[in-house]
């Protein structure tokens, strides 16, 4: 073992009890660690999310329309995000997970505050934009330290839970959300700043973790071995050119990008405009029983924290279900139940939610679907590509996926505004009608490969 890698606990097992008993004590901080990367990662999402309408109402003129230019800024985003995944995608693999974690959590990290000196839409995009550098880069680093490190026989485990617990950040921004609400209707506000100003500052908190990251994370020994048998000397690593002109890689690789596209699109494009559903209905319920001006908007926000709440809820047990279940059967079918699973409850908490109670009933339900099928991206993705492309490839799939996925916040923006304006809700039917996205993910199964039961290619 290379010296600058702490040794390994004696095992204490024989591989025969349960996964996490083949864990040392560096395999939890390893896990531990990556786990925190990418769940202030989602709590930097979350909070752009529950921000970004009130955001709309302070930035923009007069006859702008807040449901399109939120879905512009939406967009620009995970632009953002997918030009990130893809630069330090590929750092992760020429210069090592460990720095390269370090400096995409600095990146979203200092950007998100940035963000609430925002004075129009145009700055506020900017900052977003290079948010979205720094969170794109921080999932494929984090899901190939994790593969690389975990015994063979955990790292399916270890990767489920690491995205399970991603859910923990977006249940803080809820936290978040409902707390600031309260200070807002009681006029408490520190400063005296707007809510969507607050959450961003709150943002800026996960810089500390990359003191840790440099203090005391390693690179993972596969890393290392490959870096000092001369491979990291090659073209080859970290080359978007060697993925895809490889048989094997390039298809992996196009397989993987169609799934993803499939989730991302439907994750940004659909799902996350469920907060905006929720305003949109419970400030016309509130404004009808005589709420007005901060009362009615701090209760707004109440409920859009709740609706936050209940889809990461349903979100961690989706995530660990579909590591239980793909463990159990297969990795192809894990992605068929939850794509139907997906399909049929988004659309069905679109098209019924309209009452208090359907946030507690159908939104966890559309979250365990929709987020479990991104526990399964975190275990599939690494297990595509060999060490001197881990990295690179993961974020390919993932990454280049959000490219052609800003074209879904465009787009539900663009039927909100234009075909289903005349209608009570826009938002409604515009991610009815976005559902049939769940097919691309369901067409290209056959062709994805079953890496179940396999260890990484080297």
């Amino acid at each position: 073992m290379h010296a600058d890698i702490p040794p390994a606990d004696p095992q204490v097992d024989d591989g025969s009890g349960p996964w996490y008993r083949d864990l040392s004590s560096y395999h939890w901080f390893v896990l531990a660690v990556s786990a925190l990367g990418w769940l202030f990662d989602c709590l930097d999402q979350q909070l752009f999310l529950l921000a970004r309408r009130p955001a709309m109402a302070d930035l923009l003129t007069e006859g702008q329309d807040p449901n399109a230019y939120g879905g512009y800024a939406t967009a620009i985003f995970v632009l953002g995000w997918a030009t990130g995944g893809l630069i330090f995608g590929a750092l992760g693999d020429r210069i090592g997970r460990a720095k390269t974690m370090m400096l995409t959590i600095l990146v979203y990290s200092l950007c998100t505050g940035l963000s609430a000196l925002s004075k129009g839409f145009w700055d506020f995009a900017f900052y977003r934009f290079i948010t979205g550098l720094g969170v794109g880069g921080e999932f494929a680093v984090g899901v190939a330290l994790v593969a690389e490190v975990m015994p063979d026989r955990a790292r399916p485990h270890a990767l489920g839970l690491l995205q399970a617990l991603s859910a923990v950040g977006n249940v803080s921004a809820a936290f978040v959300e409902i707390g600031l609400s309260s200070l807002e209707q009681s006029g408490t506000m520190p400063g005296g700043l707007s809510k969507w100003r607050l959450m961003f500052l709150i943002g800026t908190l996960p810089a500390l973790l990359a003191l840790v990251v440099r203090w005391k994370l390693k690179e993972p020994e596969k890393w290392q071995q490959m870096k000092e048998s001369g491979a990291a000397k090659t073209s080859e690593v970290g080359s978007y050119a060697a993925l895809l002109s490889h048989p094997v890689w390039r298809r992996n690789a196009l397989v993987g990008l169609a799934l993803a596209c499939a989730g991302v699109i439907a994750l940004w494009g659909i799902v996350f405009f469920v907060f905006d559903l929720v305003g949109s209905v419970m400030e016309k319920k509130l404004a009808a029983e005589g709420l007005t001006g901060t009362d009615l908007s701090g209760a707004v926000g109440k409920w859009k924290g709740t609706t936050s709440l209940m889809l990461n809820i349903g979100a961690f047990f989706g995530m660990m279900a579909f590591t239980r279940f793909t463990q159990a059967t297969s990795r192809r079918l894990a992605f068929a139940v939850s794509f139907i699973g997906a399909a049929i409850a988004t659309s069905v908490t679109f098209y019924l939610l309209n009452d208090p109670w359907h946030i507690y009933v159908l939104v966890p339900i559309m979250g365990f679907f929709m987020l479990g099928i991104f526990g399964g991206y975190a275990i599939y993705f690494p297990e595509l590509f060999p060490t001197t492309l881990r990295s690179t490839g993961t974020s390919f799939c993932y990454n280049v996926g959000r490219f052609i996925a800003a074209a879904g916040p465009w787009t539900i923006g663009l039927l909100s505004s234009t075909v289903f304006v005349e209608t009570s809700e826009p938002l409604r039917y515009s991610g009815i009608v976005m559902c049939s996205v769940f097919l691309l993910g369901l067409l290209v199964l056959p062709f994805a490969p079953e890496t179940k039961g396999k260890p990484l290619p080297e």
